[in-house]
């Protein structure tokens, strides 16, 4: 893979950017994720979980499935952004 991929298409990540966080001396999913923001966009890492994963684990020299799994928190109920904003109360 070239450095400039894309690895997170939320967040606009390369790969070049995950490169970085390892080399910086982190190989912790979460970790990474944390630092990098990489899958905590809309899409909660469906399209970039594995590929951060298969990196950190090719850099660390262990396979994917050693690897602690980055955690995934689903909204845990939809809300509507008028309700946030206080505009489905009635003022009367």
């Amino acid at each position: 893979m070239e450095e400039d991929t894309i690895i997170c298409r939320c967040e606009d990540l390369t790969l070049a950017d995950i490169r970085k966080t390892i080399k910086s001396g982190h190989q912790n999913p979460q970790v990474i994720k944390r630092l990098t923001r990489c899958g905590m966009g809309p899409c909660q890492g469906s399209t970039c979980r594995e590929l951060l994963l298969k990196e950190v684990a090719s850099a660390a020299g262990k396979s994917v499935g050693e690897l602690e799994m980055t955690t995934y928190r689903p909204p845990t109920k939809p809300i509507k952004i008028k309700s946030m904003l206080g505009a489905d109360k009635d003022d009367s």
